[in-house]
């Protein structure tokens, strides 16, 4: 019989993860950013062994709510990584992030049971940003989104032999984002990478390269030259096909001026606006060219990252 650390009992943590946005444009599988969308979620340690899961809000109904919910299987993931038994659990999920949109759903349901994880063994094993890092990019398999719904603001992530790292930067206070969702269609992240190529052109690798390095410029430092920097030849033009209705609301934007990407790996849109007019014209624009029903968020750039709220004194209870 497994042995579990008495000092989990009655333990509960409350964690609230960011939405995020990948890619950017020219920065694939590089590049992130923390969106002010949040997913918040409750657990508790209980005496039965197992695991329970409440959903409220998106998911409701289609996510599982045993032990292959994909939040349970981080916290567990993360409690073994760390060689501790895995109490019985309780968990109470807030989503609101989109599934299947291109904001980051499965990184913020990982996120938030590595954080959650985090919160429980807080006293028992001591996560810092590496490990965290680490855990929750062996589940996602790349870290562009799980860095900055774990760090906030606008991330570069990068594999290297003992692991992911990450730099986190601040964005420039005159960037502002709009995000629009359509309400009908998905995109499975699998589909939109097996659409892609094994290799690509020399000269379009040179491209994406300079227009990446150009883009962190253009965030932290020149807004003004976000269109230029959002240029891209590796991925976009090769999952076209798979989602027409977003490429041709793109290449609307974009004859505008507008700074319009794919986010992630689709099929919502992402304007990175250098003014607040700039987000009204784009979300004017896609009201008048969508053929089926979109949602424009007006969003913040979210600077917090990943937050745990750690309750031991519940085990005294």
């Amino acid at each position: 019989m497994t042995t579990i650390d008495p000092r989990l009992a009655g333990r509960r943590v409350v964690v609230k993860v960011p939405a995020t946005t990948a890619n950017l444009g020219p920065g694939f599988d590089t590049l992130g950013l923390g969106l002010s969308v949040y997913d918040e979620l409750e657990v508790s340690v209980r005496a039965e062994p197992g695991a329970t899961v409440t959903v409220h809000g998106v998911g409701k109904g289609e996510v599982p709510t045993d032990e292959s919910n994909l939040v349970v299987r981080a916290i567990a993931h993360t409690f073994a990584a760390h060689g501790v038994a895995l109490p019985g659990l309780e968990l109470v999920a807030h989503n609101v992030i989109p599934h299947g949109r291109g904001m980051g759903s499965s990184a913020a349901a990982i996120v938030s049971g590595i954080m959650a994880a985090k919160g429980l063994l807080e006293g028992i094993v001591e996560l810092g940003p590496d490990d965290l890092l680490a855990r929750a990019t062996e589940l996602e398999g790349h870290p562009d989104n799980v860095a900055p719904a774990l760090f906030g603001g606008l991330t570069i992530a990068w594999m290297t032999p003992e692991g992911p790292q990450h730099k986190r930067l601040t964005v420039h206070r005159g960037v502002s984002l709009l995000v629009a969702v359509p309400e009908t269609s998905t995109m499975s992240t699998a589909l939109a990478r097996s659409l892609q190529p094994e290799s690509v052109p020399h000269e379009d690798a040179i491209f994406n390269v300079s227009r990446s390095a150009l883009l962190i410029a253009a965030l932290i430092q020149s807004p003004e030259l976000l269109f230029a920097a959002t240029e891209d030849k590796l991925h976009q033009n090769y999952r076209a096909s798979a989602m027409p209705e977003t490429n041709a609301l793109i290449t609307v934007l974009r004859e505008h001026g507008l700074a319009a990407v794919v986010s992630g790996a689709g099929p919502s849109v992402l304007v990175l606006c250098s003014d607040p007019a700039q987000r009204l014209q784009a979300a004017e624009l896609i009201a008048q060219h969508a053929t089926t029903p979109w949602v424009s968020h007006m969003l913040a750039v979210d600077f917090k990252g990943a937050t745990v709220n750690t309750h031991p004194a519940e085990a005294a209870a």
